[in-house]
């Protein structure tokens, strides 16, 4: 009876699965969702402002004017905003845009510097900033797709992935992500037997959209492969960036390569920025909660936290009891942990037999 029971449980706890993945879309946006409002305050204002530090306090004073005149025109000239607060002998310059928020940087810096700030000046400065602005944003794209041993570029794409260069994702570097991409999806090309100039070619370009995502609609993906496609990027090439999130069809095994080394660059210890003692903290909770469990002689956290895999002794949990093992700690973890994304778990039972010839 109890066998039966089991089964029947069992039978119950896989039909109730079938179910959830069809609920799962739902899932995943409240999960992102959660995820964001968790995050978001603390990541927009670490990746949207920028602190200038003044040689006094009288500084501000100048960079206000009369009336506020100064201010007005330096924002306008700029894009940006111009918080003066009581932060001593410092400003903060606010901006969605990286590029802009750059350039309004360096020309703040140098208008203190200068001393001359009126609205004239102030134009000026900032026309000479934008033009120095393109050409480091130029001279980076070449000196990362050299890096990256990628070449036949043409110059208004290498312009695009120049951008990257002010673009952080978690504290990421994107233009150095990119270059991070590239080398994996090499390596990864060479082991596999594909085509390593296809697959180290989309990797580095798979986050061009994210360049331009601030000023058109659309994803960062589709956004890059169009870009790319306009100025005659390899249609294998343009497939990679457009399926690195799966919204269109991977068509080659580059194309899955450049995804895995994406998901292998984002997910490696110390690439996105996490606090190392909160991080350590996660990993070692999530250990202790699974051994918790009766019946469960090791477990292991991996992939930086994102899976839990736990070895059960096999005359105490037998298979069913496996399954329900895996939901009850998954479950367990919902309620207790706070962390982005999802955790997998994974219940391992093996029976070794042992005997000796004598």
């Amino acid at each position: 009876v109890e066998k039966e029971a089991r089964g029947d449980m069992a039978r119950i706890i896989r039909q109730i699965e079938a179910e959830a993945r069809e609920e799962g879309e739902k899932r995943a946006r409240k999960l992102i969702a959660d995820a964001i409002q968790r995050v978001a305050s603390e990541h927009v204002s670490e990746v949207t402002s920028a602190v200038v530090s003044l040689p006094n306090e009288e500084m501000k004073g100048r960079i206000v004017g009369r009336n506020g005149r100064n201010i007005r025109a330096f924002e306008q000239a700029a894009g940006v905003d111009v918080i003066v607060d009581d932060t001593p002998e410092s400003v903060t310059i606010s901006c969605f845009d990286s590029v802009r928020r750059e350039i309004a940087r360096r020309a703040l810096t140098r208008l203190t510097l200068d001393g001359r700030i009126h609205p004239a000046h102030i134009e000026k400065i900032i026309e000479d900033e934008t033009k120095a602005v393109e050409k480091i944003m130029a001279e980076a794209g070449e000196q990362a797709a050299f890096e990256a041993g990628v070449t036949g570029l043409h110059l208004e794409v290498l312009r695009m992935m120049g951008r990257l260069k002010f673009r952080t994702s978690y504290g990421q570097n994107q233009l150095a992500h990119a270059v991070e991409v590239s080398k994996l999806a090499g390596i990864l090309a060479a082991e596999l037997g594909a085509n390593i100039e296809i697959a180290k070619t989309g990797a580095f370009l798979h986050d061009i959209g994210k360049a331009m995502d601030h000023n058109q609609e659309g994803t960062h993906a589709m956004l890059g492969a169009e870009f790319c496609k306009r100025y005659g990027v390899h249609p294998l090439i343009v497939n990679a960036i457009a399926a690195h999130h799966h919204e269109v069809e991977q068509e080659t095994v580059e194309a899955v390569i450049a995804e895995s080394a994406d998901a292998i660059s984002g997910a490696r210890p110390g690439a996105r920025r996490e606090d190392l003692e909160a991080y350590i903290k996660r990993i070692r909770t999530l250990e202790e909660m699974a051994t918790s469990f009766p019946g469960v002689s090791q477990a292991f956290a991996i992939q930086a936290g994102r899976e839990v895999r736990i070895i059960v002794k096999p005359e105490e949990i037998d298979d069913l009891s496996s399954t329900r093992l895996a939901r009850d700690i998954a479950k367990k973890i919902e309620e207790t942990m706070q962390y982005p994304g999802q955790i997998k778990v994974t219940v391992i039972r093996e029976t070794r037999a042992v005997d000796y010839a004598k």
